[in-house]
């Protein structure tokens, strides 16, 4: 395997240099895609602890480390930006979300935002969310194939046009938003990045159209009365320093929050159905635990779900939803004692830390008891397990996510138990964000 460097260190300096294979782009890209795990393990055995790699015409620096990831996250120097590195990903299609911000302004928007995602509102969304999804996971198809990828995906999108929105839209009209959803993230990690005709690029631009559109219109009766909806929250919501959010920016941040709810969540919870089919142990004691447990998922129970929290845990860490934390370099930097030039991409990559062998035993096992208090695993470095990011980033909408997907999970623990075959093993399409190619076909039976 070829060996070339990213860019010499500066004269004088003890920084170490970066090495990468120097391939084409979209072959290296296309080779990440096709299987990540086994490129990382690979670059791991020839670069050590950091390497770069060619995407999209960029050089992107990847540590290969916990503490390399930990360096990028907490951003102690202030040397790496958010919004270059996003914007050049997802920006035409999610622009101004919160997570495109960086420093001042980034702080001040959390701020606004942390507003509706305090204990009250955590606790209003969760007791609002029990019949809408009870009603849900009830009506799901039974059968010998049900594509649970694509009937999970419904039911986060209800529970985010209902909690979030605060509408109970017509079908078509929920699905045309969910496809203008669809196409814009589609869109983030095209190959062609160019409004041609026929493109996922030119789909996105017009799905970002679509949302704008949308809550542009509902916007205004949404300023003119207060409801516990996410929309209606975000509309009045102020800081402790009575700052609130203009009209461009409720809707930038409610089409980013809006999508990155809906795809993380039906992400971990068909990660969780199909590792609970493969290991129908772990599904029977989660079914256990949900029978001695009320059916409504109350915010002070939340804690007492301890196998399916591991459960979860373990699925985010075999298959996180969202793969890595991009980044810019402003000035000439470092990590982990490597030269980073300004200009640099950089990106924490989870699974990098995820599937090391030198953090976790036997990583590509399923095993949630290595989060069991008496092991412990993810504890061995605080940049171990991390599907929900970290430092001032770290994802605003985690404790809601988590009483979503312990909602349904019990739900759909009490109603239904599920199978897929002894031989079968999915196959993951990491071209966006990482589903099962053939949307995760299931035999679900009603108990």
């Amino acid at each position: 395997m070829t060996r070339k460097l990213l860019a010499p260190p500066p004269a004088g300096s003890d920084l170490k240099p970066i090495y990468g294979t120097g391939h084409p782009g979209v072959v290296e890209v296309l080779r990440f895609f096709r299987d990540p795990i086994t490129m990382v393990a690979q670059r791991r055995a020839q670069f050590g602890d950091i390497t770069y790699m060619n995407s999209f015409g960029l050089k992107f620096v990847i540590p290969l480390t916990p503490g390399g990831s930990e360096e990028i996250a907490i951003n102690k120097k202030k040397a790496f930006a958010n919004e270059p590195a996003w914007g050049f990903l997802i920006g035409p299609f999610f622009r101004r979300g919160i997570i495109l911000m960086d420093f001042s302004e980034h702080r001040h928007h959390r701020r606004i935002m942390q507003e509706a995602f305090n204990p009250t509102h955590l606790k209003g969304y969760l007791q609002d969310m029990q019949p809408m999804l009870k009603d849900r996971v009830a009506n799901l198809p039974v059968g010998d194939d049900v594509r649970m990828l694509k009937e999970l995906k419904q039911v986060t999108l209800d529970l985010a046009l209902e909690i979030f929105l605060g509408m109970d839209l017509p079908r078509a009209e929920a699905d045309r938003i969910n496809k203008a959803f669809i196409d814009c993230v589609d869109a983030g990690l095209s190959l062609i990045r160019k409004d041609i005709p026929g493109t996922k690029w030119a789909r996105g631009l017009r799905g970002r159209k679509v949302l704008e559109d949308f809550f542009y219109e509902h916007l205004p009766a949404k300023r003119a009365s207060v409801t516990p909806d996410l929309f209606s929250v975000l509309c009045h919501a102020k800081s402790e320093d009575g700052d609130t959010f203009t009209d461009e920016d409720v809707v930038n941040h409610m089409i980013f929050v809006l999508m990155a709810a809906h795809d993380t969540s039906t992400i971990t919870l068909t990660t969780m159905v199909y590792y609970m089919a493969k290991h129908p142990e772990w599904q029977r004691r989660a079914r256990e635990q949900s029978q001695g447990l009320p059916p409504d998922i109350s915010y002070d129970t939340l804690d007492e779900f301890t196998v399916l929290d591991r459960i979860m845990k373990e699925s985010l860490r075999l298959n996180s939803p969202v793969p890595g934390l991009p980044r810019r370099a402003i000035e000439d930097t470092e990590i982990d004692g490597h030269f980073v030039p300004k200009g640099t991409y950089v990106s924490a990559i989870n699974l990098v830390n995820h599937h090391n062998p030198a953090l976790w035993k036997d990583p590509e096992h399923f095993d949630p008891d290595r989060f069991s208090p008496e092991r412990a695993e993810d504890k061995v470095h605080r940049y171990a397990w991390m599907p929900f990011g970290g430092g001032v980033h770290k994802c605003i909408g985690l404790y809601f996510a988590q009483m979503e997907i312990k909602t349904v999970m019990h739900n759909l623990l009490l109603r239904y138990e599920w199978s897929v075959p002894e031989d079968y093993v999915w196959k993951l399409d990491n071209s966006t964000l990482p589903v099962p190619k053939d949307r995760l076909p299931v035999r679900l039976r009603a108990l």
